[in-house]
């Protein structure tokens, strides 16, 4: 089959890394859908370095595009166990890439993830073998880049230890889940590995997938890439070797995979099989609450309304003005109708448990302080009535969304906190959120300007020129400041 015919058939991107792969990555998920596209593709897939929280940006950007998105992982698996943490004999974990068929894969992912950044974690989050063997279902497996575990043999001349993990990964995955990755960006090694690859996949009738190992989208982006990594490593443009020899790891067409693979057609078609498997969506706008049970075998709503009652008396007094009765009956009725009062007696649970073991509390704040119902609870203490606080800021009927009380505890006694809630309700439904600080204009100037070793005051002259303003951004800073975009110079001194 030529490069030419392939083109008729689909390739599919299965090895990319987006800006999630922080300070590694820098295919921006804005600009990857667009230039998806451009190449005809039709799908893609998410990789990322040990972590999976790009995954929800990565999924909602594709199918806005119309590209199917394939949610998976690039993960770090420990040369023992992940609780082996030796220097140098653990300090450098094989490279596997992992992607969802279905919610099964998904969850099992997902799994690993956790474990790998929880109690696998040394320098790198790792899973191991035996995370594998228990929840590999629902996944498909692809042998990796030069740091995967098989490429790594072959380097050493340890074919027939190549044979021994290809077979067990084979094993495990089972028939139709398991490919050999080839990869060519004109590195020496990879070239030299290939035939290899290529005779333990006629062996053993393993499947092959060609990749590029994605890290920008565009050619022309490589020197970006390699100032991202100098701004990870503190080091200089000059001064840091190249983390990647070439600059051929951008999101090529499927007519350069085409003839890149001409001798092996399969490897680039394969990918669209791979793709037409993986059809995992996520699930939004289902709200999933774990179970709560009010004491003394009360019903839910009984108790939700007995403990707003009893506030309300606490609160204003044994005959509340009529405004306090008729705002907390309002409020009552659409948490009820809702189907928010399980979310309320969650919150009013740990928070009750807080005030019991003289944790401090914060007295509330965001829209959840304009509740009467919160304030009743005493899940917050300010009076929305007194503040004229509204409460469809908080929870509106016209506007279906989650509500969301933001609370504050003492820092020294929060995790006491937590723990409550995690044995009460279970590890699988507790869980902490991770928020991401995007580079300040200024900042990135200053730090590319580092890297590429210009003078200290030409950096500082150039990013004072960038208004100082909230979410401003380096094309917004051209469009208000002429001084900055006449300092325009090329990137590379």
């Amino acid at each position: 089959m030529s490069p030419t015919e392939i083109i008729s058939n689909q390739f599919v991107h299965l090895h990319l890394h987006t800006e999630y792969s922080l300070l590694d990555g820098a295919c921006r998920i804005d600009r990857l859908m667009d230039h998806i596209k451009s190449l005809g593709q039709t799908a893609v897939a998410i990789t990322d370095h040990g972590v999976m929280y790009g995954c929800i940006d990565f999924y909602k950007a594709a199918k806005k595009a119309g590209i199917k998105p394939i949610i998976g992982c690039e993960v770090y698996v420990a040369p023992r166990s992940r609780r082996d943490m030796v220097y140098r004999i653990d300090s450098n974990p094989y490279h596997l890439i992992l992607l969802c068929k279905n919610e099964v894969g998904y969850r099992n992912l997902i799994k690993m993830v956790s474990a790998a950044n929880i109690d696998g974690f040394y320098n790198k989050p790792r899973i191991d073998r035996e995370l594998l063997e228990k929840h590999h279902e629902g996944l498909i497996c692809l042998s990796a880049c030069l740091a995967g575990e098989i490429p790594q043999a072959l380097l050493g001349d340890n074919f027939e230890g190549a044979i021994e993990t290809a077979r067990y990964f084979k094993d495990l995955f089972g028939e139709g889940n398991y490919y050999l990755e080839l990869q060519d960006h004109g590195i020496e090694e990879q070239r030299k590995i290939l035939p290899d690859l290529i005779r333990i996949a006629r062996t053993l009738n393993i499947p092959l997938a060609a990749t590029n190992d994605c890290h920008y989208i565009r050619k022309e982006d490589h020197d970006m890439q390699h100032i991202l990594v100098c701004i990870q490593t503190n080091a200089s443009y000059d001064d840091s070797p190249l983390e990647f020899k070439t600059n051929e790891f951008y999101v090529k067409s499927t007519q350069e995979m085409a003839e890149l693979f001409s001798y092996v057609p399969e490897a680039v078609t394969n990918t669209a099989k791979i793709a037409e498997q993986c059809n995992f969506d996520f699930e939004f706008g289902v709200t999933k609450l774990p179970a709560f049970f009010a004491p003394d075998g009360k019903d839910n709503l009984d108790f939700f309304n007995e403990l707003c009652d009893d506030g309300i008396v606490k609160r204003y007094g044994r005959t509340p003005p009529q405004e306090a009765i008729d705002r907390l009956e309002y409020e009552k009725s659409v948490i009820t109708r809702m189907g928010y009062v399980t979310y309320y007696l969650i919150v009013w649970d740990f928070i009750n448990y807080a005030k019991e073991h003289d944790i401090p509390v914060g007295p509330g704040r965001g829209s959840g302080a304009g509740s009467i119902a919160a304030y009743c609870m005493g899940i917050t203490d300010l009076d929305p009535l007194k503040y004229n606080l509204i409460f469809e800021r908080f929870l509106n009927p016209e506007r279906v969304t989650m509500p969301d009380f933001d609370i504050d505890f003492c820092y020294e006694k929060r995790s006491q906190v937590i723990d409550y809630v995690i044995e009460k309700y279970g590890s699988t439904h507790v869980a902490q959120i991770i928020t991401f600080g995007t580079m300040a204009a200024r900042l990135a100037v200053r730090d590319v300007g580092r890297v590429l070793n210009y003078p200290y005051a030409q950096v500082d002259r150039v990013a004072k020129l960038i208004p100082a303003e909230l979410n401003i951004t380096i094309q917004k800073a051209f469009e208000k400041s002429p001084e900055l975009k006449q300092s325009m110079t090329p990137i590379l001194p």
